[in-house]
């Protein structure tokens, strides 16, 4: 099977938007989106991923909605309300709360990284930097806001500043697990499965893992062609049917590839003609 790098070419955008879509879709199915834990670790408290709808977002939405109500300036009720929100698709009114808090907040770098993060789901990428950039302190940098500022550089197609970011970011904090997820997405986005598959090893190794990282990991083998290995890998961590169900979809996405390709040659072929 040729490499997913072969099989999009550079000299064609739709090719790579293509893939970083289908990519994002597939993750948002098994539920690995790159996406902080609740803070939170009270008795009752919804955890780990639901889908958008179903009713433990709700229920989530719900145990933290009435926290917030409750005191609405406590930052652990402020985080987790929003992050509630905007697993539950609400990411409008997750950027109202965040907006709220940042200004009750303003040294909070936390508050900073997630309100950038909504503004980034909103396409508001130049304000979500400038956010968590003016959240950082350039004497004692914070490798969070660092890794959501990779996070944002990637979308807007900076991929070696990204890249620069994570490498400064592990310097502050080596064989941190979520910070080796946000970089082996980076290298996914650019069809650098391999490279990544490498990373989400190294990230999955580590006793801090969670199961969003070893499914990353599922994600970067079976883009490689190695379903029987990803479905192994993918079938330890959830559900086998939801596992199967993504199996499927990464299959009916590479079948693809061979469209992606006369993509790229019919780019390559107008410009040669000039048209």
């Amino acid at each position: 099977m040729p490499s997913t790098r072969h099989a999009l070419s550079r000299s064609s955008a739709a090719p790579r938007l293509m893939l970083a879509a289908s990519m994002v879709a597939l993750v948002a199915l098994t539920g690995c989106a790159s996406s902080k834990r609740a803070v939170g670790t009270h008795s009752g408290a919804p955890q780990g991923y639901a889908a958008p709808g179903s009713s433990a977002a709700l229920q989530a939405v719900g145990y933290w909605g009435q926290a917030y109500q409750r005191s609405p300036k406590d930052r652990e009720n402020i985080l987790n309300y929003a992050a509630a929100l905007r697993r539950n698709g609400q990411v409008d009114q997750a950027e109202a709360v965040l907006r709220q808090a940042i200004i009750d907040h303003q040294s909070d770098r936390d508050i900073a990284a997630a309100y950038g993060k909504v503004l980034a789901m909103n396409g508001r990428l130049p304000e979500a930097l400038q956010v968590i950039n003016g959240a950082q302190t350039p004497t004692r940098p914070d490798w969070r806001l660092m890794s959501a500022a990779a996070a944002i550089h990637d979308q807007m197609g900076n991929t070696q500043k990204a890249r620069d970011l994570y490498n400064q970011a592990l310097k502050i904090a080596p064989d941190e697990p979520s910070l080796l997820n946000n970089l082996a997405m980076s290298y996914l986005l650019e069809g650098e499965a391999k490279e990544a598959e490498g990373v989400l090893r190294r990230a999955a190794a580590s006793p801090k893992a969670d199961s969003r990282i070893r499914q990353n990991l599922a994600l970067a083998i079976g883009l490689q062609g190695r379903f029987q290995e990803a479905e192994q890998v993918a079938t330890a961590e959830i559900d086998p049917a939801q596992a199967a169900q993504n199996i499927a979809y990464l299959k009916s996405m590479l079948s693809q590839r061979n469209s992606w390709a006369e993509i790229a040659a019919q780019d390559k072929k107008k410009k040669k003609s000039g048209s």
